[in-house]
């Protein structure tokens, strides 16, 4: 269930990832930066809470199995949408420059979203055990938070900079990196009960509390 839910949100995150949204300027700490997020800012947190469930439970090797399994369902989902996109649009549909635009590939994005996930995720479920053994197992939302940050600092670097980076420039491509990142951690931090409870409901699950 938790790795169907996982690849869910991954290929939705991703396929929503191509609409960018928000104000133009916002003032933070005296400085004005361009807020920018893409669509993808909705769900894609959630793949890390999910990350960290299956990592915290079942360890690195399972969540790594889980972590290819969406990498091989984002691809997938590439590459059917690549395929649909070149077949010959039929005499009578009028759709095929709106496809192109919303559900096209744009192998600069699929390349980006698949770097930053698969860094990211790897990096994230591998930081998580690490911390595990350096504290025997304790203070279970150090680690929770600690993989978060690495993890998703690995993901917004390489997506942000392999997706826009020439695209949006200066100080927006800046603020979409470091207020993206911000608020994905932030994410992590407001469900941090949430996902204790998913990790207590999981254990108990798998008879393993």
């Amino acid at each position: 269930m938790l790795v169907a839910l996982f690849c869910a949100l991954l290929v939705i995150s991703n396929i929503a990832a191509v609409k960018l949204f928000g104000p133009d300027t916002v003032m933070v700490a005296g400085h004005e930066w361009d807020m920018t997020f893409d669509g993808g800012a909705f769900l894609f947190p959630l793949t890390y809470i999910i990350g960290d469930v299956l990592a915290e439970v079942f360890g690195f090797r399972a969540a790594r199995r889980a972590i290819i399994t969406g990498f091989a369902c984002s691809a997938l989902a590439s590459g059917v949408f690549w395929l649909v996109q070149v077949m010959p649009p039929a005499a009578n549909w009028e759709g095929q420059e709106a496809f192109e635009q919303t559900l096209g590939v744009v192998w600069r994005m699929v390349v980006a979203s698949l770097a930053g996930y698969l860094g990211g995720q790897l990096l994230n479920a591998w930081f998580m055990g690490l911390i595990k053994r350096a504290t025997n197992g304790k203070a279970l939302w150090v680690r929770l938070l600690g993989s978060t940050a690495v993890g998703e600092a690995a993901d917004t670097i390489l997506f942000c900079t392999i997706a826009f980076y020439g695209v949006i420039t200066g100080g927006q491509f800046l603020g979409y990196l470091v207020l993206g990142y911000i608020y994905k951690c932030l994410v992590e931090v407001v469900l941090l009960p949430v996902t204790y409870r998913v990790v207590a409901w999981v254990r108990r699950r798998e008879g393993l509390a």
